[in-house]
């Protein structure tokens, strides 16, 4: 079911004139396209970036595939437009399509948006808006879709709160049928006996009750508009619920048998180079270790796994409907998989011979290091990269990231007697309790691991540091604490660089003005969705792209909405205060989150004085 008509269209007036054309006119290997006539519903799944990024999302290709496995669903895609593509489709007030039937998005039952990046806001106005669709979630009627938010950004799901009828806690693959299903069933109590839905306030008011009945059956399911925010003093200090019929606070979906949903074996192979242009498999969801800083271990909760049969037979078959060369095993730290040696050791039994490269992109630092380069082997790759965060032992034990330098060392040293060329390391910067020795310990690590290269191959190899800042993110003990400001950082990276004697190391620090931007949109209140209404009106697209990035034109809207960057960001909460994100639940919950603020304060205080 093609709308040729607009296709047609775009073929003549748009996709000749804008760059890389290939991004928007669909038609991919493995793609899905239905009878919308023959179907139940229309979901359309988006991804506010570029397609580039977008489609080397896994988690995107997990939900289409999903979906799509139903005879009475489709699921298509749609992607953020870059700037020349988004004033032709305007001029021709062509709305914003999907790429399998170049159908408008408001012509969809359900829209879907995954929200992975703070700075990448204003990429889902632009959506919505070129979609036909009404930008806040009260003025729109049954006649519009539902519009759905999931990804960590959720986490905190208020600074985008206006925008969406509903924000999904948790894992998808369960939580997405099921409100896809129970949307249906509501529009259809609506739809009047011509087929259409009822306009104006009468229209509104329906909507309203259509979603509180999802905000009722669905614990995962929040719906911004039943919660009203009071503030004082530049903070919130409670969240009233409009109406007593729907929840207080917000409980996560979560897949218990993560071996029983099925792998997408058949994922869309891009007419263009992307990100991760290869075949991603997830081992494994959740991660053992419990660092302080980390989100994602967090809200991945409880630790799950696939079996060594089930990854192995998904690769084959995803190999054979895609031909691509390179399979990546993907968790948030892989070599913790607990059948990882077997897993690895038989995807290169099968794969070697097919000229395959195996790869594995999160690699814990802890004694299996020292071997693991030889079990990965090094068909093709040349770099190994790693995450020690920081760099010393007390440090480390105060993010409660449990690895040692030996270890980390010896790896290297192995990667470099097995042909790596270079090795790449992730730090943070701002982290609380940071002292100038912290920061020598990156460049003095980054220096060892280069000598170790010499040692081994002759030469000094390529070591690059990179060096991110710090935000302190919801749901994780450093909730609390403050972010550094931008004269501390400006001073580390500074300080970094003057340490740096070895030329073969670069030290790569991350753009201090997106990172205290990430702080603002992170950790803001519902508040901070006027900002991002106020950026995306003046003209902010596709921010998450350095080149297109106008920080002032942030911290101009930031004014004008009277939002109060010290106390949003830089100042910290004291541990009893009410959090913008408090109604959102994780497993173990606030108390288990106090507890760990609490351990780190005292670790804090003893190593306040060391050198």
């Amino acid at each position: 079911m093609i709308n040729q008509k607009r296709r047609r269209l775009l073929e003549s007036r748009v996709w000749p004139h804008v760059q890389t054309p290939a991004q928007y006119v669909g038609g991919e290997r493995n793609i899905v396209v239905k009878d919308h006539q023959q179907l139940r519903g229309r979901l359309c799944l988006g991804f506010p970036d570029a397609y580039t990024i977008g489609m080397s999302h896994h988690g995107l290709q997990v939900l289409y595939s999903l979906m799509n496995r139903r005879d009475d669903w489709c699921a298509e895609r749609v992607f953020t437009p870059w700037p020349d593509m988004e004033a032709l489709l305007r001029k021709h007030e062509i709305p914003l399509y999907s790429l399998e039937t170049f159908t408008a998005l408001s012509d969809f039952d359900v829209i879907g948006l995954s929200l992975q990046y703070e700075i990448s806001s204003p990429n889902v106005l632009t959506m919505i808006d070129l979609g036909g669709i009404p930008l806040e979630s009260v003025d729109r009627t049954m006649a519009d879709p539902l519009l759905v938010a999931g990804g960590p950004c959720c986490q905190n799901p208020e600074p985008m709160a206006d925008y969406f009828d509903v924000m999904i806690m948790g894992d998808g693959e369960p939580a997405l049928p099921e409100i896809c299903d129970l949307w249906v069933e509501l529009r259809q109590r609506y739809r009047r006996d011509d087929g259409t839905f009822a306009s104006g306030a009468e229209g509104r008011e329906q909507r309203e009750e259509a979603v509180a009945e999802i905000a009722k059956k669905l614990a995962y399911a929040y719906v911004p508009r039943f919660y009203q925010p009071e503030y004082e003093n530049n903070r919130i200090v409670s969240l009233s619920r409009t109406r007593d019929d729907v929840p207080a606070t917000i409980a996560p979906s979560v897949i218990s048998d993560l071996d029983g949903i099925p792998l997408p074996t058949s994922p869309i192979v891009p007419y263009i180079d992307c990100v991760h242009d290869r075949i991603a498999l997830e081992i494994m969801r959740g991660c053992p270790h419990l660092c302080r800083f980390c989100q994602s271990t967090v809200i991945k909760r409880p630790l799950r796994i696939r079996e060594v049969d089930t990854i192995v037979d998904a690769a084959i078959e995803s190999y054979r409907n895609t031909g691509y060369n390179e399979i990546s095993v993907l968790s948030l730290s892989s070599s913790d998989y607990p059948h990882f040696a077997p897993l690895i050791n038989r995807l290169h039994e099968v794969f070697r011979p097919l000229g395959v490269n195996i790869s594995v992109p999160s690699l814990r630092v802890n004694d299996q290091l020292r071997t693991l380069p030889q079990l990965i082997g090094n068909d093709r790759r040349s770099s190994l990269t790693l995450a020690p965060e920081v760099a010393r032992d007390d440090m480390r034990e105060q993010i409660r990231k449990k690895i040692k330098n030996s270890d980390l060392i010896e790896g290297c040293r192995v990667a470099f007697q097995n042909n790596y060329e270079s090795v790449k390391l992730y730090f943070m910067c701002g982290l609380p309790g940071e002292r100038p020795v912290d920061l020598d310990g990156i460049v003095d690590l980054a220096e060892e691991i280069a000598t170790v290269g010499k040692q081994v191959k002759g030469r000094y190899p390529r070591v690059t540091a990179s060096v991110s800042n710090f935000v302190p993110k919801a749901h994780t003990p450093y909730q609390w604490n403050g972010m550094q400001r931008r004269e501390y950082f400006k001073w580390a990276h500074k300080y970094l660089w003057s340490r740096r004697k070895i030329r073969s190391i670069n030290i790569k620090c991350h753009d201090i003005e997106t990172s205290l931007l990430e702080g603002v949109l992170s950790r803001g209140d519902r508040r901070t969705g006027k900002v991002v209404r106020l950026a995306w009106e003046r003209g902010a697209r596709m921010d998450g792209w350095t080149e297109y990035l106008d920080p002032e034109r942030w911290w101009t809207a930031i004014e004008d909405a009277g939002l109060d960057v010290e106390r949003q960001v830089h100042d910290k909460y004291e541990l009893m205060d009410k959090l913008p994100w408090d109604h959102v639940n994780v497993k173990f919950g606030r108390a288990y989150l106090e507890k760990e603020q609490g351990r780190a304060t005292v670790q804090l205080a003893a190593m306040a004085d060391a050198t």
